[in-house]
């Protein structure tokens, strides 16, 4: 598998979170476009996503880069309990389609997405530092600062 792929599942394994005590989890998600059509590096698309994330009230998005066809994210929940994040994915994933209008026939999404609850501060640093640095290896940019197209909502942190 290249680094610029999906797992070769069927359909991903949407695991309850872990929320030990008080304390709230970590997810890095991967939400890909149907057909992985490069539509979505654009400021507008950007600009969406933004704005549908920050007006939810269930997950926080902390940092994220946006591909030409898909997206890595992190993202916390807002209470606890832990809501589980398969209606938040796609609720936002309904949002961005119908408002986006970006000339596509048919769904714009793929069927599912794929997460993955972090374990520890150091594997929110590690995933973050591949993450980020995506459209490098993709030959997008020479520096992935210079990337524009990612960037941080709110900031997360890993509490053990």
């Amino acid at each position: 598998m290249s680094e610029n792929q999906c797992p070769n599942r069927k359909r991903p394994v949407h695991l309850p979170s872990m929320a030990k005590g008080n304390r709230s989890s970590i997810q890095f998600v991967t939400v890909c476009v149907k057909e992985r059509r490069p539509i979505l590096a654009n400021e507008r698309v950007h600009t969406l996503l933004r704005e549908l994330w920050s007006d939810s009230s269930v997950f926080m998005v902390g940092r994220y880069v946006i591909m030409p066809d898909h997206i890595h994210l992190f993202c916390a929940p807002n209470a606890l309990p832990s809501p589980s994040l398969k209606p938040w994915v796609g609720y936002w994933k309904s949002c961005f389609a119908s408002s986006a209008k970006l000339g596509q026939d048919g769904k714009l999404w793929q069927r599912d997405f794929w997460d993955r609850e972090l374990r520890s501060g150091e594997s929110y640093s590690e995933k973050w530092a591949y993450v980020f640095n995506n459209p490098v290896r993709a030959g997008l940019v020479q520096k992935a600062e210079d990337w524009p197209y990612a960037g941080e909502m709110f900031p997360l942190s890993w509490h053990d």
